[in-house]
C-alpha cells in the first residue's frame, strides 16, 4: 500500500475543531487589534483553508512584522538541522492569536512599579529580584517516637 506524502499529512488531529467549537466562527476574531510588535500564536484555525500556514508552524510562537486588511504577518524560529532559521510568514486572523506567554511578566513589572514607588515615598531601599523556592526551616517533631518494623517471613506452608 502506498504512502501519503501531502502537504497536510499527519495533521487529523492538529487541524481538527476542537470539542464544541464546531461551526461559524466567533465575531471577536476578526476584531481583535493586532499591532506589529504583538506576540501571537500560530493555531490552525481547520475550518478556514485560505491563508493557512504549513502544519510546522502550528503551536509556534511569533512576533508580528506587518499587518494587512485580513493576514498578520508573524516572524518565527525554525529548527533546521543544527540552527534556527528566522522565517516570515502571511497568515489569516483565523489561525492566529494573541500570546498569553508574557502576562505574567507584564503584571510583575506592574506590581514592582507599583511597590518601588511606595517604598520612595517611605524612604526604603528595596530588592525585587525573584527568589527561588527555598527549602524549607528544620524543625522537630513532637509527641511521636520511632517505632521499628520487621517484615513478617515468609512461610511456604499451607
Amino acid at each position: 500500500m502506498g504512502h501519503s506524502h501531502g502537504l497536510r499529512r499527519g495533521t487529523r488531529y492538529a487541524f481538527s475543531r476542537n470539542f464544541k467549537e464546531h461551526g461559524s466562527i466567533r465575531l471577536s476574531t476578526y476584531l481583535k487589534t493586532y499591532r506589529v510588535g504583538d506576540i501571537v500564536d500560530v493555531h490552525v484555525n481547520g475550518a478556514v483553508q485560505k491563508g493557512m500556514p504549513h502544519k510546522v508552524y502550528n503551536g509556534k510562537t511569533g512576533v508580528v512584522y506587518n499587518v494587512t486588511k485580513s493576514s498578520v504577518g508573524v516572524i518565527l524560529y525554525k529548527i533546521v538541522r543544527n540552527r534556527y532559521l528566522e522565517k516570515r510568514i502571511n497568515v489569516r486572523l483565523e489561525h492566529v492569536k494573541h500570546s498569553r506567554s508574557r502576562e505574567d511578566f507584564i503584571r510583575r513589572v506592574r506590581e514592582n512599579a507599583e511597590k518601588k514607588k511606595q517604598a520612595k515615598e517611605q524612604g526604603i531601599h528595596l530588592h525585587l529580584k525573584r527568589q527561588p523556592g527555598q527549602p524549607r526551616e528544620a524543625h522537630t517533631v513532637q509527641g511521636l517516637s520511632a517505632e521499628t518494623i520487621t517484615p513478617v517471613p515468609y512461610d511456604t506452608h499451607i
